[in-house]
């Protein structure tokens, strides 16, 4: 008897999501000659691309989730976020969909490139950087907000009702504010907590974790079961709340990826150029700006595809 085969690996978020923008693009009826091509050159570029296409299709055909009102070219409508959430939620597991829903229906959220600034009930502010949700919960014990998705800035205030801590719950663990102004971003794998006034404190998850104290200028990043040592933040780390994107000797294809969480689509940096640094501030109201702007300070060239597929590339002599 033949040995069962061993299952595939999940599908990485990154390529899941550019596989559903490329699906989304496509059932639009707009794509443009050029968007099918690039989607088809996505496709045969990693054999992952061919699974996860694979993987949305029959997703999609099952579910039956794409009424023509969802499939539209402009990326930023709030019903294609929809479409896009739910199907990246299906192409992962039963399970996702519970969370995903949660970030549907979160008290607010922003779209990709979109920042929103939410006022709290105690006088406090909120902002919401791009494509984040987050829930607002206040009763008579604490001040809770529960980070989804994306990144926040917080600016606290005196709890005039009492004395009830103001806490940032993420999946990876709970951030108290001791009176102060701060970044909360979670990725995949951890949080990052930025002090830019007074201090917080980190308890991961775990039971057996060590609470840390961030104070200002500072940054720790934390998963379910530790939290990092407090590391100096970079300068003007809440830039993006100003519409800025800021590098400080900064590797390209980092850069790109900071970037790319601004636009939609895929935006891809050879190898050759890589390793390239740069320094400077950035308006991200307009990202192919940013992407032109590269090309007067790097010798890079920038390749569009399509609007959704672009590449930094060595420039050509």
């Amino acid at each position: 008897m033949s040995a069962a085969a061993a299952p595939s690996p999940p599908l990485s978020r990154k390529v899941a999501r550019q596989a559903v923008e490329w699906y989304l693009l496509e059932q639009s009826g707009r794509a443009t000659p050029d968007d099918l091509a690039a989607s088809a050159q996505w496709r045969a570029l990693d054999p992952e691309h061919a699974r996860a296409w694979h993987k949305v299709q029959q997703v999609s055909k099952t579910a039956g989730l794409l009424p023509p009102s969802l499939a539209v070219p402009v990326l930023r409508r709030p019903q294609r976020r929809v479409a896009m959430q739910v199907l990246l939620a299906l192409m992962a597991a039963p399970a996702a969909w519970l969370l995903v829903r949660h970030e549907m229906l979160a008290d607010y959220r922003s779209g990709v490139g979109e920042r929103r600034e939410v006022s709290l009930p105690d006088g406090g502010t909120l902002v919401l950087n791009t494509d984040s949700a987050v829930d607002v919960a206040y009763d008579a014990d604490e001040r809770l907000l529960t980070l989804r998705r994306g990144e926040v800035l917080i600016q606290t205030r005196p709890d005039h009702a009492g004395s009830r801590p103001f806490i940032v719950a993420t999946c990876h663990g709970r951030i108290r504010a001791l009176g102060t102004r701060f970044t909360v971003r979670v990725d995949d794998d951890s949080s990052r907590v930025t002090v830019l006034e007074h201090a917080v404190e980190i308890t991961p998850r775990a039971p057996s974790a060590t609470v840390r104290t961030v104070a200002t200028g500072q940054q720790s990043r934390f998963d379910a079961s530790h939290a990092g040592l407090p590391m100096p933040a970079p300068l003007q780390a809440d830039a993006w709340a100003r519409g800025m994107l800021t590098a400080q000797d900064m590797r390209l294809d980092a850069f790109a990826a900071e970037l790319s969480r601004y636009r939609p689509g895929l935006l891809r940096v050879e190898a050759q150029v890589a390793g390239l640094r740069l320094t400077g501030a950035f308006q991200l109201d307009d990202t192919d700006a940013v992407l032109a702007n590269l090309t007067h300070m790097l010798p890079v060239d920038v390749l569009y595809r399509s609007q959704y597929w672009v590449t930094l590339a060595a420039r050509k002599k």
